[in-house]
């Protein structure tokens, strides 16, 4: 991928906000829900990133749109372009590059507005059709989304999961984005309705040039979808490799124990279950040094007292590790 351009690359991301303790007693503390988070998005690509619920993958991608009301530090790029500086004025002009696609398909869509109007909404605001040329450009987003043209004056309600959730894509490519955060978009809809939407938005990426962060913590389907995938564990990455890299050689011990996880579909066929310890900590109560120590079955006393960078393994093919294994 280092011979790729960069559509997005971020430097030691952070986000944090203020929550007060139990009990409403004392000052607020701070709760650091992304902690340090470096990585490059190419042209082209699906950079898949995975990890427990609670590790701040969605809380990442919110921060790359500005959607939260917490604070964000440290250096966003987007087309060699430092958007992490600019007002939010400056930034609304940016939102037809970049969208969000959501994981609940109906909390998302406005239930008052029909589909037709949702989109047209959309044109309007940005500037890009109305009127006629609108009807015509609906047309054809429903047309990519595979949704009958009828389908205008229907109303979020009437619709399937899945249907709802091709409009929400649908929404997502009326303002011509380069770059799509696509925030577990299949996790809430039936096993044989997520492969039809994976198929889509790898059609839809095919033939419009997209690019996409895919956040999800199914990895069988992060494995199929992505090209590159990066490993989350309470606020920072741990480990990123390629796709087929990352599958087939591990690194990390958390991205071991994930993997291990995964179904076997051959009949009879068995694999070594790597069980952790206890359960993912509170961003309130991140562990000294490692983050991970106290539940890694390879961790050593050093792993309490420093925290491991997060450095190349393989540069020939950019697998990097933060681990203290390997340093």
């Amino acid at each position: 991928m280092k011979d790729q351009q960069r559509l997005l690359s971020v430097n030691d991301l952070r986000v944090h906000f203020s929550q007060q303790k139990s009990g409403g007693l004392g000052k607020p503390v701070l709760v650091h829900v992304v902690n340090g988070v470096s990585f490059d998005v190419y042209h082209g690509e699906t950079l898949g990133l995975v990890g427990e619920s609670g590790c701040g993958k969605t809380t990442l991608g919110r921060a790359l749109i500005r959607l939260g009301h917490s604070v964000v530090t440290g250096k966003i790029e987007f087309e060699g372009r430092e958007i992490s500086a600019v007002g939010n004025r400056e930034f609304r002009s940016l939102r037809k590059q970049i969208q969000m696609i959501f994981q609940d398909p109906f909390g998302s869509l406005n239930p008052r507005l029909t589909v037709g109007q949702m989109l047209g909404e959309v044109l309007s605001v940005h500037g890009i059709a109305r009127g006629q040329d609108a009807r015509r450009r609906i047309d054809e987003l429903l047309d990519l989304v595979g949704l009958n043209r009828e389908y205008s004056n229907r109303y979020p309600h009437e619709f399937s999961g899945g249907q709802r959730q091709r409009i929400g894509i649908a929404r997502a490519l009326a303002v011509n984005p380069k770059f799509i955060i696509c925030d577990e978009p299949v996790s809430a809809l039936d096993v044989s309705i997520q492969s039809q939407i994976i198929n889509l938005l790898k059609d839809l990426q095919r033939d419009l040039g997209l690019t996409y962060l895919f956040i999800a913590h199914d990895l069988s389907v992060v494995e199929y979808i992505s090209d590159r995938v990066a490993v989350m564990y309470l606020g920072k990455i741990v480990e990123i490799a390629d796709s087929a890299e990352l599958y087939a050689n591990p690194k990390h011990p958390y991205t071991r124990a994930l993997l291990s996880a995964i179904p076997n579909p051959e009949f009879g066929g068995k694999k070594e279950r790597i069980l952790l310890k206890g359960d993912l900590p509170g961003p309130m109560n991140i562990p000294t040094g490692c983050g991970f120590h106290p539940r890694c079955p390879s961790a050593m006393a050093e792993c309490s007292q420093r925290e491991p960078k997060f450095q190349e393994f393989n540069p020939a093919n950019g697998h990097k590790v933060s681990c203290l294994l390997y340093e």
